[in-house]
């Protein structure tokens, strides 16, 4: 791991103490498990942009998703 400093308003940093108190964890154990759910967010993030632009490309055709009643399995 590398060591790195951070500046923080004072009233977010008592907002992650009080939290971290409450997790019975530490800033650092915190901050890294937060700045993950951030990156996977953004990587969720741009997988449906990219997802919803492609359907703006290329829309779905009426019958694309038809499956022929006869053909459906219905079970109580």
């Amino acid at each position: 791991m590398k060591k790195i400093q951070m500046t923080l308003e004072e009233e977010l940093l008592n907002k992650i103490d009080s939290t971290i108190r409450e997790l019975n964890t530490t800033r650092s154990a915190f901050i890294r498990e937060s700045l993950r759910y951030y990156l996977e967010q953004l990587k969720i993030q741009k997988l449906e942009r990219k997802h919803r632009e492609g359907y703006l490309k290329h829309p779905v055709a009426a019958d694309e998703f038809d499956i022929p009643e006869d053909e459906q399995i219905w079970e109580p």
